[in-house]
């Protein structure tokens, strides 16, 4: 599924790119792009941020 389409980047490359230990928003943006036009899709990406980080604290 798309989180940005402005850049047309998925939630697969998104959970790449914090996998590779990106751990911010602005992290994801300056790799992938997303987040850097309209940034209506910033939210989506904290929350897929904010998902790992549980994933990581509860493992």
């Amino acid at each position: 599924m798309y989180v940005c389409i402005c850049r047309a980047v998925t939630e697969n490359e998104v959970h790449e790119c914090i996998a590779a230990g990106a751990t911010s928003a602005k992290q994801v943006r300056d790799t992938t792009g997303a987040g850097g036009d309209c940034a209506s899709c910033v939210r989506k990406i904290c929350a897929i941020l904010k998902r790992s980080e549980d994933l990581v604290t509860v493992a």
